[in-house]
């Protein structure tokens, strides 16, 4: 039995506190600051942390609604945040249900279905996969300016070819729900076989129901990633009204001002979204993460 002298365990409880107080404190900073940011007068980074005049400027013109100010300054609102804001999760809801579907599908078919070269197309893929998207922007802004002029849907300012990049990167969540799909018994496939059940049934009515944990962090990642992505976003999209939030946002950041409050105002709505989707996929999202520790 191990007796741990009590003056010596209450040093170590305070130390521990003590640095997750201040771990905190690091994190929770930088978001505080924008806060504080937002709810200043005028657009400005510096002054106190706790604003002297506080006002709601910032967020009446993020939600698009004008501002009066006491000398009766009307101001109105600078750039269409909301509808920055909902084409952010038109594209990251449809990109990532895209990603989930294509990636859940293959990673079946990776895992449960042998055909010939599919080590070889699982490493070269994922080779692939390994380099970094924003190496072939300009390679995808001539594809898709090409292919604008078959079709405007799949081209330059397009949603829908946003969209199609996005799913071009579904080789990472192929790798993970795989490795999910292979620490499942495969006595349940053949169980399935012997009740008469084809691949697709024994996929749709077995293995799909058991991956919903998986399926939620694949969701959630890739929902975060669409939404937060600036590069991609900002050479395929160029008309004001189909900007994304992370890439209108940067409209307030010009050389000629530099609209920190409703910027600031802006950054904070742009995590709605992911709180929201966060908040609904948590019950699995804490499984799915403890499934792949264990068994990936």
């Amino acid at each position: 039995m191990i007796v741990e002298n009590k003056r010596e365990l209450l040093v170590k409880k305070i130390a521990a506190h003590g640095f997750m107080l201040i771990f905190l404190a690091l994190v929770m900073f930088p978001f505080l600051v924008v806060i504080s940011i937002s709810f200043r007068e005028g657009n400005f980074t510096t002054g106190d942390l706790i604003p002297r005049n506080p006002t709601l400027e910032h967020w009446y013109l993020a939600f698009g609604l004008e501002y009066t100010r006491d000398d009766g300054t009307v101001v109105p609102p600078p750039y269409p945040v909301l509808l920055w804001m909902w084409n952010s999760i038109k594209v990251a809801l449809i990109a990532a249900a895209g990603v989930l579907a294509v990636s859940t599908i293959s990673a079946y078919a990776f895992s449960r279905i042998r055909f010939i070269g599919r080590a070889a197309l699982l490493d070269s893929l994922f080779i692939i996969q390994m380099f970094p998207t924003t190496l072939a922007l300009i390679a995808l802004y001539a594809v898709f300016d090409s292919m604008g002029d078959i079709s405007p849907v799949i081209g330059i300012d397009s949603h829908w070819s946003l969209v199609l990049v996005y799913l071009s990167g579904v080789m990472m969540h192929i790798w993970t729900i795989k490795g999910y799909f292979d620490s499942i018994d495969s006595a349940l496939d053949k169980a399935a076989a012997v009740d008469g059940a084809s691949p697709w049934q024994t996929f749709r009515m077995i293995f799909l129901p058991l991956a919903v944990p998986i399926m939620s962090v694949v969701f959630v990642l890739v929902f975060i990633g669409v939404i937060n992505d600036y590069p991609l976003a900002s050479i395929l999209l160029r008309s004001e009204e189909n900007l994304t939030l992370a890439v209108g946002s940067r409209l307030y950041l010009n050389e000629f001002k530099y609209l920190w409050g409703d910027f600031a105002a802006a950054a904070i709505l742009s995590g709605l979204p992911i709180t929201v989707v966060f908040l609904i996929a948590q019950k699995y999202l804490v499984s799915g993460l403890s499934d792949g520790a264990v068994k990936g």
